[in-house]
């Protein structure tokens, strides 16, 4: 495979990418090709540069992501979520024109884009995008796989395509990592085809425990180095592995509806991780690979959580007809067509 695919430079327009070349878009942004990445050269806010500061450091611990158990992990979660991509023949069907141009908005490492779309990989057009040095990882890790695609670091309202060019925006669990969500949501619709499909995956908002608890630590974490959190929470991460060995089963006999907390038959590990502190724990990851979970969700500064009513409603306002809804604990998941 070519580092840069032909089709790439036609969607931007340019004859070639070549190394320390500037690029500037029709909207006038600016940007400076890096190892063969196109690069923008802009500035951020605080809360922002220290969000995309802590997925720098995160993806670039491969070991901590990279197994086989971690990834089949993600490429299952995906799955039940989004259903199979197979399933979607917008996918994959090209209709006897070009292939679907996939945009994966906040792609870090290329772990949710890769596993979800390489069963239609030969079938689509991928670009990938993420505001942070996660995009060289996944650029490595393409090159890796054979994964043909065009690799951009931008912020997620800077993307350089062309309007009305993009068939798929995929955006998995990273609207909510901006300063505002919704207002990332709405830059990027611009880029989607009348017709066109947004996936997208937001933190669901939890129980007031579970909501103070989490804004507690990412507090605490703030004004640290991404490895002085990463040390910070490996305790925590140690508990939640203790109260999973534990496997005991815990009783709510009624609902506490003050602290949102529902009746049933809990593990008590998932008791705590979902009413009272996020402690992840999976027998078969690696401690790495627990506390890269935990690092994700407490250290980025900007980690904003939303209802499923709040995201309907953004859907509507914008002209999107929502075709599929997945609610879980963690958080919604949507695909919305563009009329």
């Amino acid at each position: 495979m070519t580092a840069v695919p032909e089709w790439a430079l036609n969607l931007l327009d340019c004859g070639d990418i070549a190394e320390n070349a500037t690029f500037i878009t029709k909207s006038g942004e600016q940007f400076i090709v890096k190892g063969q990445i196109l690069r923008q050269k802009a500035h951020y806010s605080p809360d922002q540069s220290q969000t995309r500061d802590a997925f720098s450091f995160k993806w670039g611990l491969r070991n901590t992501f990279d197994s086989e158990a971690s990834l089949h992990r993600m490429r299952t979660w995906l799955f039940e979520r989004y259903g199979h991509p197979s399933q979607y023949p917008w996918l994959s069907d090209s209709a006897g024109g070009e292939k679907p141009l996939i945009l994966d908005a906040g792609c870090g490492a290329g772990m949710s884009g890769f596993e979800y779309f390489t069963p239609v990989w030969p079938h689509i057009r991928y670009v990938g995008v993420d505001i942070s040095t996660a995009v060289d990882v996944a650029f490595q890790r393409a090159l890796e796989r054979g994964l043909e695609g065009l690799f951009i670091q931008a912020d997620l309202q800077s993307v350089p395509l062309p309007q009305g060019s993009v068939d798929v925006i995929f955006s998995e669990g990273v609207l909510h990592h901006t300063d505002s969500t919704r207002q990332a949501f709405l830059a990027l619709l611009p880029l989607l085809k009348k017709g066109g499909y947004f996936m997208f995956y937001v933190y669901k908002k939890k129980g007031p425990i579970r909501e103070f608890t989490d804004d507690y630590i990412r507090g605490q974490l703030q004004g640290k180095t991404p490895d002085e959190a990463w040390k910070a929470l490996e305790p925590l991460t140690r508990l939640g592995i203790e109260l999973g060995k534990l496997q005991v089963a815990l009783s709510v006999p009624e609902p506490v509806e003050i602290l949102e907390i529902p009746s049933g038959t809990f593990d008590l590990q998932r008791f705590i991780y979902w009413p009272v502190a996020k402690m992840f724990y999976r027998e078969d990851l690696s401690f790495d690979e627990m506390n890269h979970i935990n690092f994700d969700w407490y250290f980025p500064k900007n980690a904003h959580r939303h209802t499923p009513e709040e995201v309907r409603q953004w859907c509507v306002d914008s002209g999107l007809v929502i075709e599929h809804e997945n609610i879980q604990d963690s958080g919604i998941t949507i695909v919305a067509r563009k009329t």
